[in-house]
């Protein structure tokens, strides 16, 4: 029996490939006053950018207990065995209300085969961790088999990556609000990291052309095997800014396989627009 993988909106994947592999998707909220969208299903991702542009102050939520409740007991009912692959803990609740609802399941359907895990990986990071488990299952393995590769690629996923504006990291305090403003005035933009779950600053530097440079260079320091990887790349509503980076990592690494896609809205809110990030693995298997 396949193995059904079960994820959730933060993991930016293109819809073709959600369908193409099967992927159940699970919705993040994301809020504008009193008006609630359901991610990557009633929200409009390049509206939203285009209101951050115009000042409106977007807000997210973790997906709702019921849901993972419903799901859950769905997939617990017809008997198969599945596994919730979930977006980092350190940015989402999400994770926590996944346990408590496996948690509550496997009270009525103790034989449930229902595994939840904490990705700690965000965006595309997460979503190319999402498709490597939908791959697996689709070739036949074991729930475990999947679980596996899972922690592996999560482990070893890096994201780099830039915003154009520091006042979306102000909010969401991730910078101070002097640094949002001086880095304004300045055209100072961060390159960020993903360490254990969180959002790390590495270092900022002026000018879109260099943090691009930049991020090339850091692809050079920790990927290995770059040309035989599956590159992501993800964007706030710039897929010129994310066409740019291909073409430099193409004419740099010789890579072949890329998957670029628009950030949604449960990332996007935090990130806004102009957002620009980089997925690829630090190590291809255990052995390198």
């Amino acid at each position: 029996m396949t193995v059904k993988i079960i994820t959730d909106s933060a993991a930016d994947l293109p819809k073709e490939l959600v369908a193409q592999h099967g992927i159940e998707t699970l919705p993040l909220m994301v809020y504008l006053d009193n008006q609630e969208f359901r991610d990557g299903e009633t929200m409009n991702p390049k509206e939203m950018f285009q209101g951050m542009r115009e000042g409106k102050v977007y807000k997210t939520a973790q997906v709702p207990l019921q849901i993972f409740r419903e799901v859950f007991q769905r997939h617990a009912e017809n008997g198969d065995s599945c596994i919730y692959v979930a977006f980092s803990s350190a940015l989402s609740g999400t994770y926590q209300s996944a346990v408590l609802a496996k948690n509550e399941i496997l009270e009525d359907y103790p034989d449930a085969r229902l595994e939840v895990i904490d990705t700690k990986c965000a965006s595309m990071g997460f979503g190319l961790v999402v498709l490597k488990a939908a791959e697996l299952a689709a070739q036949g393995k074991s729930q475990e088999e999947i679980l596996e590769a899972v922690r592996f690629h999560a482990l070893h996923m890096e994201h780099i990556f830039t915003v154009d504006n520091l006042e979306y990291l102000y909010r969401g305090g991730r910078v101070s609000k002097t640094a949002a403003f001086i880095g304004g005035l300045l055209n100072i933009k961060p390159v960020l990291h993903v360490e254990d779950g969180k959002l790390i600053p590495i270092e900022k530097l002026r000018g879109r052309r260099k943090v691009l440079d930049r991020m090339v260079a850091i692809m050079t320091e920790r990927g290995v095997s770059q040309d035989q990887q599956v590159i992501g790349i993800s964007h706030g509503d710039d897929i010129e800014a994310a066409h740019s980076l291909r073409e430099m990592i193409r004419e740099r690494f010789g890579c072949k396989d890329f998957i670029i896609s628009q950030i949604g809205g449960a990332v996007g809110a935090h990130s806004g627009p102009g957002t620009l990030a980089l997925f690829f693995l630090n190590r291809l298997n255990p052995a390198t």
